[in-house]
């Protein structure tokens, strides 16, 4: 039986950085790391080996290398069951891991609804985090020409993008009334929606799909105003699920969603066991509410947190809760979201104010390369606190987006902003006398009238 006294369940991007960051805050401590694949993919990155990277090989994780440079010792194996008196981890391979510490970090799996008809054809594909799946994913797709995809998040939309440009036929469908919808509100994400479709991408949204039709392959997919599409294959993006059968059957808390219930040093309610990433419990930093929010950002805050904390409670490293940072580029240009939409702020009863300001991210605008950028702030009416933000851009916006999402959770008010000193230059940012997140935080202060 091997023994050690940090044992991390998963190699994905929070079992790495938990381990790692374990590894550095307590060095005197061992390691061992147990992931289910030798090569583990980035996950932000899938989208992208069916076109851009046209490989899942170019697509790798160093989690390895990174393992044993820190020395952490690195298992290709699976975890069936944890004995949480004895502290003893079992491996399918029937060996044994005697654990002072446990990290869950399990990961999540596609939603496949059970209602949805048609799951079980040739062609029928989900998106999971499953090297050899999507290498015989990508290799079947490649033979076929008309693709439908069902769900437009950000990777339904990344991926939809990936497979145009590769030259299928790509039909998008998206339940909601605009695509994106829980991450940018409706004026946002309609400009986004034109820039897709300029690219070739059939879109559909605000009709959702009733059944995948065929005898043994996808042929059809029927859509619930009754509408009949061709197809010769199916990816489902319809979001993920905690994989926490593990934990479950351990007989560790889960939530009602299955999420392992954690505090904000990534405790489970088992003691010496924490759990991170995607199978870890989340709420929502503005509004507190449990979400179901999976970000390999949030996973890795997480990650460090679990790490930092893992043999001594340290008061200041805690996670409060996900911003909900989401950031994409299509044909150069860029957009990111953090925090709640001014939708969400609404259902949630908070009085708030928005503004949204278009200029351009270079000066003069002649400059080469020059994107409009477009930026909506989402501000708390009576404090003047801001909670959302939306960008628009090249592909600078996905940095502009992590400065609002620094803002949002250090709580700067639109007064602090405004009163913000920023580097500005030509080549690398808006000028700095139209400045388009200071400009829109003028207009938001206009509305408020400080």
């Amino acid at each position: 039986m091997k023994n050690t006294d940090v044992l991390v369940i998963g190699g994905s991007a929070a079992g790495m950085v938990a381990a790692l960051t374990g590894k550095s805050s307590w060095s005197d401590k061992s390691f061992i790391l147990i992931k289910k694949q030798k090569d583990v993919m980035v996950p932000c990155g899938i989208p992208y080996i069916f076109g851009t990277l046209n490989s899942s090989q170019l697509n790798i994780m160093p989690v390895d290398n990174m393992l044993a440079k820190a020395g952490i010792e690195s298992i290709v194996n699976e975890v069936v069951s944890i004995d949480k008196n004895t502290k003893i981890a079992k491996l399918i391979s029937g060996e044994e891991i005697k654990y002072d510490k446990l990290v869950i970090a399990t990961g999540s799996i596609p939603i496949v609804p059970k209602w949805l008809k048609g799951t079980n054809l040739e062609n029928f594909f989900v998106i999971p985090k499953d090297k050899t799946y999507l290498d015989e994913m990508k290799s079947k797709i490649s033979g076929l020409k008309k693709v439908v995809v069902i769900g437009a998040g950000f990777i339904g939309v990344e991926v939809s993008d990936e497979l145009a440009k590769s030259g299928h036929d790509v039909t998008l469908i998206e339940k909601e009334k605009t695509i994106l919808a829980s991450a940018f509100d409706e004026e946002v994400a309609s400009k986004i929606e034109e820039i897709i479709k300029n690219r070739g991408i059939k879109l559909i949204t605000g009709n959702g799909v009733k059944e995948i039709i065929g005898n043994t392959k996808v042929e059809k997919v029927k859509l619930e105003n009754d509408t009949i599409l061709d197809a010769d294959a199916v990816i489902l993006s319809m979001g993920y699920q905690p994989n926490t059968e593990l934990a479950k059957k351990s007989g560790i808390y889960l939530d009602e969603s299955n999420y392992i219930v954690v505090d904000e040093y990534m405790r489970t309610h088992e003691k010496d066991i924490f759990a991170v990433g995607d199978c870890a419990q989340k709420r929502d930093f503005i509004t507190r509410k449990r979400v179901p929010t999976m970000l390999a950002s949030t996973a890795c805050a997480e990650a460090r947190v679990c790490g930092m904390n893992l043999f001594g409670i340290n008061i200041v490293k805690t996670f409060s809760g996900t911003i909900s940072i989401y950031s994409t580029a299509i044909d150069g240009h860029g957009f990111g979201t953090a925090g709640i939409t001014e939708r969400r702020a609404k259902e949630e009863g908070i009085n708030i104010v928005s503004a949204i300001f278009e200029g351009v991210d270079r000066h003069p605008g002649n400059m080469p390369d020059t994107k409009k950028q477009i930026v909506k702030l989402i501000v708390a009416k009576q404090s003047g606190v801001i909670v959302g933000g939306e960008v628009i851009g090249g592909l600078s916006a996905g940095e502009l987006t992590n400065v609002i999402g620094i803002i949002i959770q250090n709580r700067m008010t639109i007064s602090t902003l405004l009163t913000s000193q920023i580097g500005t230059h030509p080549c690398l940012t808006a000028s700095p006398a139209a400045y388009p997140i200071i400009k829109a935080a003028e207009m938001v202060a206009a509305k408020i009238k400080f």
